[in-house]
């Protein structure tokens, strides 16, 4: 799997420079989300959803135990518009099949529910640095760089609209922590000169049901719905 080996890239320089920018990025973002179910899906060393305020937050993994739901990502054991929120941390570039998760993604979330993607750019220096060493076997530059307008597609595809996305780390593909500080002004010319040239972006998209009009359950009946879900995070976690 194209994913292995990158949790220890994140322990780099290099890894800690994007991990910094995306921790960020979704402290940010997800703790002006609300409901009741937040799923995480990969990278299960990292909290995603740390500054996120719902009630039942877990994080689930096709290889780690140390998770509170093990399973094929492909076929979340979760039911159809259970879950309002997920966090998709460069899992789609990295997977064989990025569509059918996307699939299970759009089949998962509730109306109006939230998925956050965070993915390599192909459009910039990282992606420059890809290019020119396609047999490097080592992460991050395995997988296959997904650009934010094919990732547009896929979600207009399935019914889910763009909400909010933004690109950071405009520094070169360096792997010294010292040249990495030399150009870390690069970040903040590059959000002002040239936003769309980061090496990673993250983008969030809401699942939209046409002509639906969404009603809000009561309290009580949500929150029955949200715990219908814990069992079978806890069994899984045994397996």
């Amino acid at each position: 799997m194209a994913m292995q080996g990158f949790s220890d890239w994140l322990e780099t320089p290099q890894g800690r420079y994007v991990l910094d920018w995306e921790q960020a990025r979704h402290d940010q973002l997800v703790a002006d989300i609300f409901g009741f179910n937040a799923v995480q899906i990969g990278l299960p060393g990292i909290d995603f959803l740390r500054t996120n305020r719902m009630p039942f937050r877990f994080r689930c993994d096709d290889r780690s135990a140390a998770v509170q739901m093990r399973t094929d990502l492909h076929h979340l054991p979760l039911a159809a518009n259970s879950v309002d929120l997920v966090v998709l941390p460069h899992m789609l570039e990295f997977d064989a099949n990025p569509h059918q998760i996307l699939r299970e993604v759009e089949r998962v979330l509730v109306p109006e529910g939230s998925v956050i993607v965070t993915g390599f750019n192909p459009y910039s220096l990282w992606g420059v640095r890809r290019g020119l060493a396609r047999r490097d076997p080592s992460p991050p530059w395995r997988g296959r760089y997904i650009s934010v307008s094919r990732l547009k597609d896929w979600f207009a595809l399935l019914g889910m609209e763009p909400h909010a996305g933004v690109f950071g780390c405009y520094a070169p593909a360096v792997t010294q922590e010292k040249w990495l500080q030399r150009f870390l002004w690069l970040d903040a010319a590059g959000d002002r000169w040239w936003p769309i040239g980061g090496a990673v972006y993250m983008i969030q998209a809401i699942k939209r049901v046409p002509g639906m009009r969404l009603l809000m359950p009561k309290w009580k009946d949500r929150l029955a719905r949200a715990k219908a879900l814990m069992p079978v995070t806890q069994k899984t976690d045994h397996q």
